[in-house]
């Protein structure tokens, strides 16, 4: 049968390892390597994975030795007790039909631990401790610690190791001058730099043969003040090559970068030429990596001939059988990651397990569990926004009848409203999933049809409300003024008048507004690059070159009641907020916190800030002063009725929380 992904579904063989088709299913550190109590989720995560589609995995980064670990508990293999472990997660892999690599991962200075060390006692900017200079002796043990974890990985089962030496950990830091600041033989050019991870690919090489993937993944571009340049990072490649790799990884950027490289901010495939520029000077495989979510994406990318392979991690983590629906043409059902990174990096960051915002199963496969129902109830859902999607659909795949109730002419709810955003278009394939799933499973749909659980009650076993929220309206004077605007209505598409704009709350749906209000939507690769200063060819060190942001096409003011500015601007998002935070200073926004609204008249928005009055000579006034449940009366008190998502608790917007709600509710009916 003709497929429209043909290079992606071609075969590659990689040492001893036939896979059936060109996806990697990227590291990602899930927080279930931390424990060895974890590892049978851990194999349940992956065992998923395998039976839908993907064909080699990469694990969590395991550190060789403990001064190596990211966290004082932090996952690690360097004595052959841990090899039992580790093959609860290699059984499951290849008794699923897959293939498994184990990350080898030193953290360096980015270990969040005393015992952390580095190439030089330079600390992190993203890290509390400054790490020891490590001598020549404590350099050649490391080395050996590498071996010897690949050595026991390959006990354990595996069927290679990936050895980790980009997004600014250990290695990348004795690669880059930026860290490696040593006058010895293991710093000063690039030969000497390049050292430390020459002699770990060649002592790893030696302890476990010809016949176990080694594979090394490089920072192409650092993305840094002071790392490589492109001809540096090739010539690490070819040395790494000569010295054993099976096959080059790629990483884009350090995590103390300051230019985004996985979020939903970043263009899909945005550094698919530094990967291209590699893949010319090596005769290795080489894999694509960073914002690579869909299959047609991945496609483009290896028909051009810009990679042999590509890696992708967060979708599986959205969509256990993303390859296998890619492989029987149904894109269409894959349920995308749409690269908040809420519910995976941001959790990570918080030494939390990660899940998926968009599949709260992902990582608790053993405790979400979606079973056949044993007897078939009638269900109400009220409310089409993604907890009302999530709980209908799933639900129904469960054996349910469901009908779900929608007071407007499209699903979605506030999730169809932040589709509109800059940056955000990929939540347009959640809708589209959801829309998918509805006909899949047999939710009855009702469109147009605005209901309270009285109206429904009687017809049906259980009723859902997932009414959502309403924009809350704050009590100032002049609120109904014709210059001002409710979000709802600016991302439907209301004009804004004027070049001078406030925007009125500095949460989520402020920042969005604002990117609304500033940017385009679905900004071009080269476009993206010039607004952030990236260099793909890594002509200056670390790729960096002087940000050119576009013009933008009106003054705007951001304001906020709360005192407190350090995140203002920022968005809820952890790992996220701080580039909304520079695209916003970069634009020109006028940032205002402890703020007291006074009036809304012709002059303007009269307000108060830090004791003095000012009136803001804006032309219009965006209001996202937050929401409000909506939910009818009669609720509470009955158990057939259940509240979820918004409609339970509004606070700040949170897509996450209301389709994990929709979903363990529909697992326990």
């Amino acid at each position: 049968m003709a497929t429209p992904y043909p290079h992606l579904l071609s075969p590659i063989r990689l040492a001893h390892l036939e896979l059936p088709h060109r996806a990697i299913m990227g590291s990602m550190h899930t927080g279930l390597e931390d424990r060895a109590w974890h590892y049978g989720k851990l194999a349940a995560f992956y065992r998923e994975r395998v039976a839908g589609g993907a064909a080699l995995i990469v694990t969590g980064g395991i550190a060789p030795d403990l001064r190596g670990r990211l966290a004082p508990l932090a996952g690690s293999l360097t004595h052959a007790g841990g090899v039992l472990w580790h093959r609860r997660v290699t059984r499951a892999v290849h008794d699923a039909g897959g293939h498994v690599l184990m990350q080898v991962l030193h953290a360096g200075r980015y270990g969040y631990q005393p015992l952390c060390e580095s190439a030089t006692a330079t600390r992190s900017p993203i890290s509390r401790f400054t790490p020891r200079a490590m001598d020549g002796a404590r350099i050649a043990r490391v080395i050996g610690h590498f071996a010897r974890a690949a050595a026991l990985a390959q006990r354990a089962g595996y069927d290679g190791v990936e050895i980790m030496g980009s997004e600014g950990y250990l290695i990348n830091q004795f690669l880059s001058p930026r860290v490696n600041r040593r006058n010895d033989g293991w710093g000063g050019g690039i030969d000497a730099r390049m050292r430390f991870a020459v002699e770990i690919v060649r002592a790893t090489r030696r302890r476990v043969g010809e016949d176990f993937v080694v594979m090394f993944r490089l920072s192409l571009l650092d993305l840094v003040e002071g790392g490589n340049t492109m001809d540096e990072t090739i010539a690490v490649a070819q040395a790494l090559e000569h010295a054993g790799i099976t096959l080059l990884n790629t990483g884009i950027g350090w995590h103390e970068a300051r230019v985004p490289t996985i979020g939903a901010i970043v263009p899909h495939a945005a550094f698919r030429d530094a990967t291209a520029r590699v893949k010319r000077s090596l005769r290795i495989p080489v894999v694509a990596s960073n914002r690579i979510n869909d299959p047609a994406t991945a496609e483009a990318i290896l028909a051009a001939g810009d990679a042999d392979m590509v890696s992708m991690a967060r979708p599986f983590l959205a969509d256990p059988a993303f390859m296998a629906k890619a492989a029987a043409d149904r894109a269409d059902t894959i349920n995308t990651c749409i690269a908040c990174n809420q519910a995976c990096l941001d959790r990570t960051f918080r030494n939390q397990r990660a899940s998926c915002l968009v599949n709260p199963r992902a990582c608790r496969e053993t405790e979400l569990v979606y079973a056949t129902t044993r007897a078939a109830r009638r269900i109400a859902v009220i409310g089409a926004g993604v907890a009302g999607l999530a709980a209908a659909t799933i639900a129904a795949a469960r054996g349910h009848r469901v009908t779900l109730y929608e007071a407007a002419d499209a699903i979605g709810g506030q999730f169809r409203l932040a589709m509109r955003v800059p940056g955000k278009e990929d939540f347009a394939d959640t809708l589209r999933y959801f829309d998918t799933r509805i006909r899949e499973t047999g939710v009855t749909l009702e469109l147009g049809k605005r209901v309270t659980p009285a109206d429904v009650a009687g017809a049906f076993d259980a009723v859902i409300v997932a009414s959502g929220v309403v924009p809350r309206v704050p009590s100032i004077d002049g609120i109904d003024h014709p210059k001002v605007i409710r979000y709802p209505d600016l991302f439907a598409g209301r004009k804004v008048a004027g070049a001078r704009v406030a925007v009125i709350g500095a949460g989520g749906i402020g920042v969005d507004a604002c990117a609304f209000l500033l940017f385009e939507r679905a900004i071009a690769r080269e476009a993206w690059c010039a607004e952030w200063g990236v260099d793909v060819a890594a002509g200056e060190r670390g790729g960096l070159v002087a940000a050119a942001p576009a013009k933008p096409p009106r003054e705007v003011f951001l304001l906020q009641r709360r005192a407190d500015a350090r995140r203002m601007g920022a968005g809820p998002g952890l790992t996220t907020g701080w580039a909304h935070r520079i695209a916003l200073k970069r634009a020109g926004v006028t940032m205002l916190a402890g703020v007291d609204y006074r009036r809304i008249d012709d002059a303007g928005l009269h307000i108060v800030v830090q004791g003095e009055a000012r009136c803001l000579d804006v032309d219009s006034v965006v209001v996202c002063a937050g929401q409000e449940s909506v939910r009818d009366a009669g609720v509470d008190g009955d158990r057939r009725i259940h509240v979820i998502g918004g409609a339970r608790l509004a606070g700040e917007l949170d897509a996450e929380r209301a389709i994990r709600e929709g979903a363990e509710l529909a697992a326990r009916l």
